[in-house]
C-alpha cells in the first residue's frame, strides 16, 4: 500500500504531529502510515480523508 499522506500534510502545511492530533492519534501511526507499514482501519481512513477534504481512494492507494 502506498499512501500521498506525506504530500497532503505539506499542501494543507501540516506536520505528523499535527495531522495525529487532528485525528487522535499517535505521530508514530503517521509515520507508519506513510511508510506504507500500516493498514489502516476503516475509520481512521475516513478521517484522514475529512481532513484532507479527499476520498479514501485518493489517499490510499491499494497494490494489486
Amino acid at each position: 500500500m502506498r499512501t500521498k499522506i506525506k504530500e497532503l500534510r505539506a499542501k494543507y502545511d501540516l506536520t505528523q504531529k499535527d495531522l495525529a492530533e487532528k485525528i487522535g492519534v499517535r505521530r508514530e501511526t503517521i509515520v507508519f502510515l506513510e511508510k506504507g507499514k500500516y493498514n489502516p482501519s476503516l475509520k481512521l481512513a475516513y478521517d484522514i480523508a475529512q481532513v484532507f477534504e479527499s476520498k479514501i481512494e485518493e489517499i490510499f492507494l491499494f497494490d494489486d
